[in-house]
């Protein structure tokens, strides 16, 4: 009787791992997208039918024959470049609001964001009447459930949690009159750009939001969202993004995920920081704002030993140190230009986020402190280096 029962035993315990990874099987089936092949050369002449101005890739040589500010611009270029930082994206949406109280916002000539930044991007660049918007998405709670746990159609797919929610966010707040908007800002020479990471090609793609905005191609409000939508999906968090490209009259689709995996911060293109050419007409001095969505230097936290919180955490270091190397180079080819830099993050001091997520009190506490900060201009300093000084709080920052 008992090893006829260890045989029953057994058998059900095989029976139990045989279902289990039937079901895997069919949810894989189930979850896997069928994708078109394509070559590394078809990728290199890729456009999105239609629009085929809708972007550029950051370590395209072409790209340094191209101008960086608008040759019609006739005052001096104010660039503001926003990071990627999760959660943490609350701070540069709270600073954009300080900042606009304070009463010395500048209007943007060029905005370009990565990953959170991308969330935020297309409000700074209409102005401060969209500040309450950001306070919105930011810092109401917006976040709040919005990692949905998919199951096993999350662990054998291609995310974790449902992209429903980030999907839906965008779609509420970019309306069909913010991307008009964003048409005639274009119109008249300002420039919105978001970054992606296209990861069949390991590049970073530079969006265009402008002439997407402008197009008349029917499907151009929604390679619009898809865009923001592509730079903010963190890879395994939320699915990744397929577009719609053509290649020597053939389509299919390229994979775009978080912009902030190779650029999380776009300041001055790969392509353009080794060009030995100008990029700006000769005089022209842009004064350039970076909001970094995080601390400038890395920070120490005891890691728990669990799989999620190591992957979150490595993650976090990867993005970080590609983001200071970004900025070293960046503010050294600023520099050596004698153009101007000012750069505000969050504040060494304050407590980072405990619990991996979107935790709404944190966002909350984090906006009003970069409400502060832009309130009273705290926030801003001179450079990425730790010896670089804070920027004076009682001169105006605009006139920097």
């Amino acid at each position: 009787m008992r090893l006829r029962a260890g045989v029953l035993a057994g058998r059900s315990g095989l029976r139990r791992t045989a279902a289990l990874a039937l079901c895997a099987m069919l949810v894989t089936a189930c979850a896997s997208v069928s994708r078109i092949p394509y070559t590394q050369q078809e990728q290199e002449a890729a456009i999105v039918p239609g629009i085929p101005e809708a972007r550029v890739f950051a370590d395209d040589p072409s790209i340094a024959r191209r101008p960086l500010i608008d040759p019609r611009a006739r005052e001096t270029p104010v660039i503001l470049a926003l990071s990627g930082g999760g959660a943490d994206g609350a701070f540069g949406a709270g600073l954009l609001n300080g900042w606009t109280e304070r009463g010395d916002r500048p209007k943007f000539t060029v905005v370009t964001g990565a990953s959170a930044g991308a969330l935020i991007a297309p409000f700074a660049f209409l102005g401060s009447q969209y500040d309450s918007v950001l306070a919105e998405v930011f810092s109401s709670g917006a976040f709040e459930g919005f990692l949905k746990f998919q199951g096993l159609r999350g662990l054998f797919g291609t995310s974790l949690f449902e992209a429903g929610p980030l999907r839906q966010l965008i779609a509420k707040h970019v309306t069909p009159d913010i991307i008009e908007a964003v048409a005639r800002e274009y119109r008249a020479g300002r420039r919105l750009y978001i970054v992606s990471t296209q990861l069949d090609a390991q590049r970073t793609a530079i969006w265009d939001m402008g002439a997407i905005a402008s197009s008349r191609d029917p499907r151009a409000p929604e390679l619009f969202r898809q865009v923001i939508e592509a730079s903010a999906s963190i890879p395994g968090i939320f699915s990744p993004v397929l577009i719609d490209v053509e290649a020597h009259g053939k389509r299919f689709q390229e994979m775009h995920v978080d912009g902030g995996i190779i650029t999380n911060l776009l300041l001055v293109p790969e392509a353009m920081l080794v060009a030995n050419r100008p990029i700006v007409p000769s005089g022209v001095r842009p004064r350039i704002y970076v909001i970094l969505n995080s601390k400038l230097g890395p920070y120490f936290d005891v890691v728990p030993a669990n799989t999620v919180r190591v992957a979150i955490r490595s993650f976090e270091t990867s993005v970080r140190a590609n983001t200071r190397n970004t900025l070293l180079a960046s503010y050294e080819f600023i520099r050596r230009r004698n153009w101007t830099m000012t750069l505000a993050a969050i504040d060494e001091a304050y407590p980072s986020q405990t619990s991996a997520g979107f935790d709404t009190a944190y966002m909350k506490g984090l906006f009003d402190f970069g409400v502060e900060q832009g309130r009273t201009g705290a926030a801003w300093r001179r450079g990425p280096g730790s010896d670089t000084p804070p920027v004076a709080r009682n001169p105006r920052i605009a006139a920097q």
